[in-house]
């Protein structure tokens, strides 16, 4: 086979374009991640987060000879389905894109609730990514203050409105950016968001570190 006419190793499906820069920025470290160096290409659904549950299939259909495996990203919460258990969520994905060719070389990551939730991390990186080196206090203090994180949470239960609040108060920009940066820099030890380990494990089950 000619070099032209090779599959590509990867296809990502992602839901909107902060979680297409959260896989540009993880993939760019695929050292970090236990991977070898692989060739992908992004596409965002242009239906957001239903439109990867219920439509990824026919979207990734043409692709099925161009690429070795298929990942699939979206969040939970907005996706029509949002008190479904994200692993249920994730096989009526999969066994669709089997129908259509996949069989078991792609899989489905729904984010839950969201992906602030792989944000929201004890590294320096954070705040930083945040632009929150203007911020009125340490920000894990000050979402305490405001409500928005428990005392002793790893996490803020609603991610999406504290990462929001937080760009607000210091007038950061809401960008995709914010996204890539953070996947670039944050430790990929740090997170241990059921979603993020999926998509870890899959990763490292198709691209092992070459010998």
């Amino acid at each position: 086979m000619s070099a032209d006419l090779r599959r590509k190793d990867l296809i990502l499906l992602a839901a909107d374009k902060n979680i297409e820069a959260s896989l540009k920025g993880l993939l760019s470290r695929f050292q970090a991640l236990g991977l070898r160096r692989i060739t992908f290409d992004p596409y965002v659904h242009p239906e957001r987060d239903p439109g990867c549950l219920l439509r990824s299939h026919d979207f990734l259909r043409p692709f099925v000879g161009l690429y070795e495996h298929a990942l699939v990203l979206l969040d939970r919460a907005g996706c029509g389905r949002d008190a479904a258990e994200r692993s249920i969520l994730e096989s009526q994905i999969e066994e669709r894109l089997g129908q259509v060719g996949w069989k078991d070389r792609a899989a489905a990551v729904v984010i839950s609730p969201e992906l602030e939730s792989w944000v929201w991390s004890d590294s320096p990186h954070v705040e930083r990514a945040l632009g929150w080196d203007r911020g009125p206090a340490p920000l894990r203090s000050w979402l305490q203050e405001k409500g928005l994180l428990e005392a002793g949470a790893a996490k803020p239960a609603q991610p999406k409105e504290a990462v929001e609040l937080a760009l607000k108060t210091v007038r950061t920009p809401r960008s995709s950016s914010i996204y890539l940066e953070l996947a670039r820099s944050v430790s990929t030890d740090r997170c241990t968001d059921p979603a993020f380990l999926k998509l870890k494990r899959c990763l490292r089950e198709w691209f092992p570190p070459s010998v």
